[in-house]
């Protein structure tokens, strides 16, 4: 039941037709159903008013009757009155135009209790049908009518009209009820509800499929131009859609043509730059490398004779030298990038121990990080970390997050942790310097974005370093995140699978630092606040304690 449930569920959410066809259903069935009843009630009630009416008439006209018979009568006890009574009762009831119809006629005498004996025609009991209500009203000298159900003139139970009405006499008062049984008018109202419960039915289905034909008129078009947009979306950019007529519809199919054919001419006008300017960048960098080559033996000619030559020319020299040096790390840099926008990069997986690795990024940048005042701590297991990695493109990775946390370090330490699990490899540098402010983890990734223009760099980067770190992490499917916080320091995590081509679904370690405070609050007492992937991704949070670190220059 459950599942059938969801499959209505889906496809009432999936299907504008089914939706369009289900509320006109409802809406028409409700506003026939209120006509039929109207129109059936309307029918019940004339039906019932002309038999009143008829009934009224032949009651006044057999009052009168009576009423005549009995004025020469001014004893209730005399010899003929009985006689009189009933061939007064059989004549109004052989008056009947309605021949075997069914109707009754009663006399009754409720002042004379066993002197005038009550008579029908045809003979039936007609006391149940007279309810003491009725009774006393026509005693009271009113002409007073009810619907009563019961048996008179054979086993079948009727629904009869109950008329009575007063006669006057000389000796006093009796009453004349006629029992009109109302079979023909409840055949003839269900027969006229049971017409128009069919006429609303059969409108009702004629409007469910004009409904579905006019929608789908529509629905076919949308669908059309949705599986066009779906081929469009995966770059089957000749599709377009059929156009015929030319009314609303074919205008959209027209327009959505036009759209289609912009947007291809403008993406095959991108693409061609995109690859003009890889082409480019790929050409110039290439061609700079042999000027660069002669220029950089030349520099390093003047830089080794530099004790010999005036202090200015001699500083001069080392700036030339230390520029140079950059130059060759940019045209690195931008053949590299290059090389992943045109997909020609390829990741030379082997297992690896990243504990070496760790150590020779820190050994290398240790005379920076003394330089600047920054003390590079380490938190690395003691047991070998091995994953299926390109060592080169990693170590490149982990050299550039450990020099931007340098250079942004503020003179503060630099922490660096490794851990990994069963699926997967992490690698966090945390610094403790002005931070990112919000959106910027995300820009912090872009080609050449800085943070502040103003800053000097320590280190001499291209701007292009982490660009190329995200590209790598992505050739081995792995993840770099970045997290910062205003005067709380940024943390960059570096998370690969341990074997090469599994997908990634959650992090040795956290991306948000154990001493970060949050926004609502500070760290609880005892502890600091840990915040990281829970279980099933989700966001855990709770006391944690620093971990020991090993501390590397000074």
């Amino acid at each position: 039941m459950a599942r059938l449930l969801a499959g209505l569920h889906q496809t009432w959410r999936r299907s504008l037709q089914v939706r369009v066809v289900t509320i006109t259903l409802v809406t028409s069935s409700l506003l026939v159903g209120g006509f039929a009843y109207l129109i059936a009630d309307k029918i019940t009630s004339i039906l019932l008013e002309n038999a009143k009416t008829d009934v009224q008439l032949r009651l006044l006209n057999g009052a009168e009757y009576a009423a005549k018979q009995f004025s020469l009568y001014g004893q209730p006890q005399e010899a003929q009155l009985q006689e009189t009574i009933d061939g007064t009762v059989n004549y109004l009831a052989g008056g009947d135009p309605q021949q075997n119809s069914g109707v009754v006629v009663a006399l009754t005498a409720e002042n004379w209790p066993g002197v005038i004996e009550p008579r029908t025609s045809p003979a039936a009991n007609v006391r149940p049908l007279i309810s003491p209500e009725l009774r006393a009203a026509v005693a009271g000298g009113n002409v007073a009518n009810q619907i009563r159900t019961g048996r008179l003139t054979g086993d079948v139970e009727r629904k009869y009209l109950v008329y009575g009405s007063p006669v006057p006499t000389r000796f006093g008062q009796v009453e004349l009820y006629y029992f009109v049984p109302l079979t023909l008018q409840d055949t003839t109202a269900a027969q006229a509800r049971a017409t128009v419960v069919a006429t609303g039915v059969a409108l009702v289905l004629l409007l469910g499929l004009l409904a579905a034909l006019v929608t789908r008129l529509v629905v076919i078009p949308v669908r059309v131009a949705a599986r066009t947009a779906q081929r469009l979306s995966a770059g089957l950019l000749d599709q377009r859609m059929a156009v015929n007529g030319e009314d609303d519809l074919a205008l959209l199919a027209a327009s959505f043509n036009q759209m289609a054919t912009n947007l291809q001419r403008q993406i095959l006008r991108l693409e061609e730059m995109s690859r003009l300017q890889r082409r480019f960048t790929s050409d110039v960098s290439h061609e700079l490398r042999t000027p660069l080559t002669t220029v950089r033996m030349a520099a390093d000619l003047i830089f080794a004779e530099r004790d010999g030559f005036d202090p200015a020319v001699a500083r001069s020299a080392e700036l030339l030298q230390a520029e140079l040096d950059r130059f060759e790390e940019l045209l690195t840099d931008l053949l590299e990038i290059s090389r992943f926008d045109a997909g020609f990069a390829v990741l030379d997986a082997e297992p690896t121990d990243l504990v070496p690795v760790v150590h020779r990024v820190v050994d290398r940048l240790s005379g920076l990080a003394e330089r600047v005042g920054v003390a590079i701590e380490l938190d690395v297991p003691a047991t070998p970390v091995i994953a299926e990695i390109d060592p080169r493109r990693v170590e490149r990775v982990l050299r550039n997050l450990v020099g931007n946390a340098v250079e942004h370090g503020e003179g503060r330490p630099v922490w660096i942790t490794l851990g990994m699990d069963e699926t997967a490899v992490a690698l966090t540098v945390r610094d403790h310097g002005v931070g990112l402010k919000p959106g910027e983890e995300k820009l912090v990734f872009n080609r050449f974005w800085r943070a502040d223009p103003s800053r000097a760099r320590q280190t001499g980067g291209t701007g292009l370093g982490l660009s190329i770190s995200l590209e790598d992490a992505r050739l081995h499917g792995g993840w770099l995140e970045a997290w910062g916080a205003p005067g709380q320091g940024a943390q960059f995590r570096l998370t690969l699978p341990a074997r090469a081509g599994d997908r990634l679904t959650t992090s040795p370690l956290r991306l948000v630092p154990a001493d970060a405070t949050l926004p609502f609050g500070g760290a609880p007492a005892g502890g600091l606040l840990a915040i990281g992937p829970g279980p099933n991704g989700t966001l855990a949070v709770g006391p944690a304690a620093p971990p020991p670190r090993a501390e590397v220059g000074s």
